[in-house]
């Protein structure tokens, strides 16, 4: 196994759109990494960059010990499992799988003792002789990743896998494909747009954005105390409430109401124009006055399922704020409603970038 690291990494395309912007990551061995972001980011030229599908305009690629920025994939590796799975349609299942090991010139028998264990291991032992079109799309993706664990890679890379299933079978799916990296300890990059699966999955995420990571982190700090207002806006599966403030001597004013000063922020300066933001999930909703909070006009509620998502228009320009209300507590569009934050959980931002206080250095020996 082997840690990935890149240093300036550029794709730059012959029509001139710079896909990858002088990228610095590092990959940990055995990390479950996901690259994140909206369509057009950068994230799938990245993965096939690492891949060698594309060849850098610039920087390096390092797996392991081992330059391998003008190396041709073959020799770089890697196994990867594309988003349509790229199954041989006239092939059956054992020999997908042991179609690595083929080009290899590994023997016809252990090839297919190979494909026969690892098959095994992923359910698929009574599928060996049926072909693709024979199969579900949640076989069909196992027998994907099966033909990439017995080539036995350094490296595991995994683009939008889970993309082409239904809801419930990529719920399976992804509590699958969590237990399989754990119990292999291979180095998995995988492309994702679904935040939740993300979160879910991944041990470190990189948000991506006109091809710039825009921050890496662990999915709580990512979700947590996101770096800036495109990845605030762009994770959870509601995003985050982005409101304008001024900065006061007591607090900080928004839509006209002064609420205590977030314990996460930095120096800030009274009169300054700032963003405060929180998530829909950190705030309390009431239909009856509070002190210190929020007010505003119910002005639709969608359901989902044990909550519901309530937005409220709030006076002025200020825009709108929306509240997760557990189930039972939903109000009715029309009726007026006040949301009150959660201590801790606001933070402020500063020309997009996180104003925030220096976390605390663990003491040392402290358990981590």
């Amino acid at each position: 196994m082997a840690a990935i690291t890149m240093s300036g990494l550029t794709k730059v395309y012959p029509n001139g759109v710079r896909a990858l912007n002088a990228l610095d990551l590092q990959i940990a061995d055995g990390e479950f990494f996901a690259l994140l972001g909206p369509s057009g980011c950068g994230k799938t030229t990245l993965l096939r960059t690492i891949a060698g599908l594309e060849s850098a305009s610039g920087g390096t690629v390092h797996i392991g010990d081992t330059d391998v920025t003008g190396m041709p994939p073959g020799r770089r590796d890697v196994a990867m499992v594309f988003q349509d799975y790229a199954l041989f349609p006239h092939m059956n299942v054992r020999d997908n799988i042991a179609y690595p090991l083929r080009i290899k010139k590994v023997d016809r028998r252990t090839r297919h003792g190979k494909a026969a264990d690892t098959a095994d291991g992923l359910g698929l032992a009574e599928l060996l002789e049926r072909r693709p079109a024979q199969l579900s799309g949640g076989q069909q993706q196992r027998v994907a990743l099966a033909r990439a664990m017995a080539y036995t890679p350094q490296v595991f890379l995994l683009d939008e896998p889970l993309s082409n299933l239904d809801a419930r079978l990529r719920l399976e799916a992804r509590t699958f494909l969590k237990r399989l990296q754990r119990d292999l300890g291979v180095t998995t990059v995988f492309v994702t747009h679904d935040q939740a699966e993300a979160l879910a999955l991944a041990d470190r995420i990189a948000v991506m954005q006109g091809g710039r990571i825009r921050q890496v982190g662990t999915p709580v700090e990512v979700f947590r105390r996101p770096a800036n207002t495109f990845v605030a806006g762009f994770i959870g599966s509601t995003p985050m409430n982005l409101l304008p403030a001024t900065v006061r001597d007591d607090g900080v004013e928004v839509s006209g109401t002064v609420l205590p000063l977030p314990e996460t922020a930095g120096p800030v300066t009274p009169g300054e124009q700032l963003t405060y933001a929180v998530r829909p999930e950190y705030l309390d909703f009431s239909p009856v006055e509070r002190a210190n909070a929020l007010s505003g006009e119910v002005v639709v509620v969608e359901n989902l399922g044990s909550s519901s998502l309530v937005s409220l228009d709030l006076p002025g320009d200020t825009g709108t704020v929306q509240v997760v209300v557990p189930e039972g507590d939903e109000p009715a569009p029309g009726d007026r409603g006040w949301v009150v934050p959660r201590p801790g959980r606001a933070l402020l931002y500063r020309d997009d970038e996180l104003v925030a206080a220096p976390i605390p250095a663990q003491p040392t020996g402290a358990n981590r």
